[in-house]
Parts: C-alpha cells; structure tokens; sequence
C-alpha cells in the first residue's frame, strides 16, 4: 500500500532530491570540519555552510548573515533567544497556541528568574489582533514572542502589525517561524522582527537535524552553550564574534548541505506559489469535512487563510484511534494526540481528547484529499 503522507507540519516528506544529491556529495567528498582547519576539505566545508547561510538571509530578508546562527532545531534556537535574552522582572506577552518550544522556556523563567507571562488569545473569530496585544503591554514589558502561525489550527498571526507595535514601545519581537518558514512570506526588517526561530526540516525542505535562530544586530544573547568554536581559541571566554559566539561545537555540515538545497528548491518554487497550492488543499479539506456528520473542523474557515494544517475529530471516537485506523486500514499518515501545544487545545476547547491532524506539503495532490475524505467519511459512517 502507498503511502499519503499528511503530515507535514512534523516534517515534510518527500524532499527534493537535490537534497539527498548534495548531501551525499558532502559526505563522499568533504565532509570535514568547518572552520577547524585551513586545508582544502575544511574549508570546502566551511563555504557549504556559509553558503547555506546566505541563502536563508536571502529568503528572510536579513541584511547581514553572520547574524544567522545555526542550530538542531527550532526548540534549541527559541531556547537560546528566550534564555538568553530575558532577565528577572522581565515581562514578557506571548500567544495562546504556542508549542511547548516556547512555552516551557517562559514557564522555566517564570520560575527560575521571576519573568512575568501573559498569553494572549484569539476572539471569537478565531484570529489574533493587534489591540489584544497592545492592552496588556506593562512598563518592564521586554519581548513579545508569538508562532507565526499554529501549529494545529494553522491560523496566522499578524506579525508585521506586532512587530510595529512592538517597536513602538520599544520591545523585541521574537517569532517562531516553525510553521510559517517557506511557506508564508518573511522579511525581518519589513516585519521588524528582532529574532526569527525556524527549523530545516518542515517548509524549508531541508534533513532533520538543521534550524536557525536570526538576531538582529542590536541584540546581544547570553550564549547557552561554551566551547570550541574555531575562533579566538586563546581566550577563556566566548568569543564575540557572530556568529561564533553563538555556535559551539561542529554544526551539521552535512546536514546544512541538505538545508541549501531546499531552501534553494522552495526558492526557485516560490514561496507565493508553495503557498497557493497548499491553500487549496486546505480549502477543499475543510469543505468536504465539514459536510461530513459527526466531523468538527478546528479554527477558521475558508474564508480565512490559513497555513496548511487542518485538525478535526469524529464524534464517538478517539483521535488517536482515528489516526490509527487512516494509517492501518487506508495508508494515511497523520498525527493525532496533542501535537506539543496543550496551549493550542485549551485555546481550541480538545484539552480532553486532543485532535487529529492533516497537514500538506508541496508534493500533496487533490487525490491525496480525495482519499483522506473518503477514508474520513467512511470512518465517520461506521461511528456516527
């Protein structure tokens, strides 16, 4: 049985193949540690990864890529930016669909180092504004940190109003782009974003094991991790340069070598056009769901765009159970359960049940909502 895989808001699959090609080219041919060295390899490996670098200043709009630092993933940037930024009696406003990434961090400052944390929600429409955000700003207000899109109901947040509001009251902006990174348009500096958090592996096409945190210039971390960097090895302290300060250890060359090729495939695609199609699915996803009896569709709907994540349940029936079934019975691979954003299913009302969740990439067809409509349907039928 083929797989239709729906769950790429985890971690797109297929990828391009030019991400596979250039990472076995570096594993064949150079695979050596960058910038630890000043031989032929080493620094072939070097350019590979400040070519990566460069390519993702591009599609973000980030004027100097030195202030690009690389990481795992989202999880350990947003932990570098939170950690290292905020200090006690600091306060900080974020959203209420925010994934455990940054919820945790502020939960650990909060009672670590005295941080105050107000979460803001939705209205009725299910959408985000601006006002909500600006009513609860406090005098020691410091950062506002907010997804730029759910991962579970796929709403978009309004980042360029935030970030001008933001730098209104003088406050920092720190976005998770998890959801949102090649797949929604993001320039820092027309946004005023002050750090961007984005993994490698989800819009951008790239292997598991790649992200990125950007920081602008002004701002300076507290770095969470000291060691070797290949630079000002004489000093016992870290050093300042970016973004060496901010990468200790051996980035993943290999890896990163992946991340270029597609951030360079979602490039030549184009982000509007990744995005259009995307939509699409989803629009014709939460139709043909909501006609089904016994089905409830979570967040917007069509009239609202959204980024391509629909979640949904079966009345009568678990979502764990749901997904089991599409994936045993109809090969459809989804997630079910609370998707690391208990925040996200408070917001939504599946605090108890939790929610099954489709999510499409670039590779997904109308056939592949075909059948997972019919898979639901059938499902729904048997239950209901």
């Amino acid at each position: 049985m083929a797989i239709i895989y729906l769950d790429n808001a985890a971690s797109t699959w297929p990828k391009p193949p030019t991400v596979k090609e250039m990472m076995a080219e570096v594993i064949e041919d150079f695979a050596a540690n960058p910038g630890r060295g000043g031989h032929t390899l080493a620094m072939k490996a070097s350019k590979t990864v400040f070519r990566t670098r460069v390519q993702l200043s591009r599609l973000f709009g980030i004027q100097n890529p030195n202030n690009l630092f690389f990481y795992l993933n989202a999880t350990q940037a947003l932990n570098q930016a939170i950690k290292g930024f905020l200090k006690p009696g600091d306060h900080v406003i974020s959203s209420s669909v925010e994934h455990n990434s940054v919820r945790r961090p502020l939960e650990y400052m909060r009672k670590t180092s005295g941080v105050e944390v107000t979460f803001v929600g939705p209205r009725a429409d299910h959408l985000f504004h601006v006002e909500d955000f600006k009513q609860v700003i406090q005098p020691n207000t410091r950062l506002l940190v907010v997804s730029h899109a759910s991962n579970l109901t796929g709403v978009i947040l309004p980042i360029a109003e935030l970030g001008a509001l933001a730098k209104e009251h003088g406050i920092s902006l720190l976005v998770d782009a998890s959801q949102s990174a090649g797949v929604l348009p993001i320039h820092v500096e027309e946004m005023n974003i002050d750090m961007l958090a984005f993994p490698g592996h989800k819009g951008l096409y790239g292997p598991q094991g790649t992200g990125a945190l950007y920081v602008h210039n002004d701002i300076d971390l507290e770095p969470l991790i000291h060691g070797g960097t290949g630079s000002q090895s004489e000093a016992i302290d870290q050093p300042t340069t970016r973004p060496d300060r901010y990468e200790s250890g051996t980035v993943n060359t290999v890896g990163l070598a992946g991340l270029l090729a597609g951030v360079t495939y979602v490039m030549e695609k184009g982000v509007e056009q990744i995005r259009q199609h995307e939509w699409e699915l989803v629009k014709k996803t939460i139709s043909a769901l909501g006609e089904i009896p016994g089905v409830e569709v979570y967040g917007p709907g069509i009239q609202t765009e959204r980024v391509a994540v629909v979640s949904f349940n079966v009345a009568g029936v678990d979502a764990s159970e749901v997904s089991f079934i599409l994936d045993q019975q109809y090969g459809i691979a989804t997630r079910s359960g609370y998707h690391c954003t208990p925040l996200g299913h408070q917001t939504a009302g599946t605090e108890q049940r939790g929610a099954v969740r489709a999510s499409y990439g670039i590779f997904n067809t109308d056939k592949d909502v075909e059948a997972l409509i019919q898979a639901v349907r059938e499902i729904a039928s048997a239950f209901v």
